[in-house]
């Protein structure tokens, strides 16, 4: 019987032991609980036992104090810690979803983030992470983060014999001695089977097959024929096709209605205003053949596709000397060549052997550095430097280093480059999830 008792007292000794711990430890702050939670799982990630430590630093991130910053901290060196097991990648990139998604989000979760995501080549989730904290937070350590990364490309398989540059979001591309359409990172919209293709405007081509010209649609539908007999045709642009007829350069609809004026050569029309060639002279025409610039000058540059026009300027060629004109207006001093401007950024222009870039005021922007260039497009130029071609920024840094043999102006992410493979497509990452250069 006393046993029974002495043993009874016992066990009510330790339900009161049980009791007060309880009772100590429900006392406790949330600081105090948040704290031996920490100092705990701390004990355990020294003697690398992460996987227990997990439970309690999860448990001590709920908790809102001014610890729980550092828990947080602490949990995501235990989720890397584990990053290979499974759950363990997800449960960190959430957690830094969740603080980038406060309010008062620090830069440096986004830092981290990009950080993260750049070092398992998820580029386009770092920049997507870094354009969010720029705009949250403003963060000029951010925009340098991102300005070193911005500019990260891959390099499309597909390849072509030759590639023109990119027009409205598709490019005229050239297989085995025939002529289609490829969007514009690459990929075959209009397969190479015709003599001869225009540039992709108003979702329509215009095209050659066994001397018979017609338009087709994005799908090879065709959808539009020329009863005349032409000799040729140029660019497509602005519901403007020039057709040789008889000798002479006339524009027709996309539906291949006549008009009546006709000249000597043409360009392709861009911002309502095209090169035209007139008794022997360069000029600049507007849609009703109005004239822009007389016809009194050698030459009216053009680029590869034809176009003169952008930005409210044109260059002219009187014998070496090459001026920008506005309007009636010649602006800034004289070049040896130029490129035409694009219709954001600068145009590239020739003085003493180099190239360097001048803005729409006429304006020295980037020194006279390069030995070619082309003209900018979506914050980049083309620049060849020695015998390669890599990109510049409007700051005149290069971004995208000189390793091709040749290059075109980028235009929706992409740019064709010319490599021993022959004519390719580099996409910027950024481009990936249509995010653009935003900044």
């Amino acid at each position: 019987m006393k046993r029974a008792n002495r043993i009874a007292i016992g066990a009510a000794c330790v339900a009161l032991l049980l009791i007060s711990w309880i009772v100590a430890i429900g006392s406790k702050s949330p600081v105090e609980k948040q704290l031996d939670l920490m100092q705990r799982a701390a004990e355990m990630t020294n003697d690398g036992i992460y996987i227990l430590a997990v439970p309690l630093l999860e448990e001590a991130a709920g908790y809102s104090t001014i610890y729980t910053p550092q828990a947080e901290s602490e949990l995501k060196k235990v989720y890397l810690a584990l990053i290979d097991s499974a759950g363990f990648r997800q449960k960190y990139t959430s957690l830094l979803e969740k603080q980038m998604n406060r309010r008062d989000a620090h830069p440096g979760y986004f830092a981290e983030a990009a950080d993260y995501y750049l070092s398992v080549s998820r580029v386009a989730d770092a920049l997507a992470a870094l354009r969010e904290g720029i705009g949250r937070t403003g963060s000029e350590a951010l925009v340098e983060q991102y300005e070193e990364n911005r500019y990260a490309y891959q390099l499309n398989s597909t390849s072509y014999e030759y590639v023109a540059a990119i027009h409205g979001g598709a490019v005229q591309v050239m297989r085995e001695g025939l002529w289609g359409v490829a969007k514009s990172d690459g990929s075959l919209m209009i397969p190479c089977e015709y003599s001869r293709v225009s540039t992709f405007y108003s979702d329509r081509a215009i095209v050659m097959q066994n001397e018979e010209i017609f338009a087709v649609d994005r799908n090879n539908n065709r959808i539009a024929l020329l009863r005349a007999y032409a000799e040729a045709f140029g660019n497509f642009a602005e519901d403007r096709v020039p057709l040789l007829i008889n000798g002479r350069w006339t524009r027709a609809t996309g539906e291949f209605i006549l008009g009546a004026a006709a000249f000597e050569d043409i360009g392709t029309y861009s911002g309502g205003y095209a090169a035209a060639k007139e008794n022997g002279l360069w000029g600049v025409v507007d849609l009703a053949s109005g004239w822009l610039v007389p016809a009194e000058y050698d030459e009216i540059i053009m680029d590869e596709l034809g176009r003169c026009y952008a930005q409210g300027a044109v260059f002219t060629r009187k014998g070496d000397s090459v001026h920008m004109r506005i309007g009636n207006a010649q602006v800034g001093e004289s070049y040896e060549d130029a490129r035409p401007f694009s219709e954001e950024g600068f145009a590239a222009v020739k003085k003493n052997g180099k190239w360097g870039f001048i803005d729409a005021g006429g304006n020295m922007r980037i020194d006279f550095i390069f030995d070619d260039a082309l003209s900018f497009g979506q914050h980049l130029a083309a620049v060849k430097i020695d015998e390669l071609w890599g990109y510049i920024s409007l700051s005149g840094d290069v971004v995208i280093e000189p390793v091709f043999l040749e290059a075109k102006s980028f235009s929706n992410g992409n740019a064709p480059v010319f490599t021993a493979r022959g004519w390719q497509f580099i996409t910027l990452l950024e481009y990936k999830r249509g995010a653009g250069l935003a900044l």
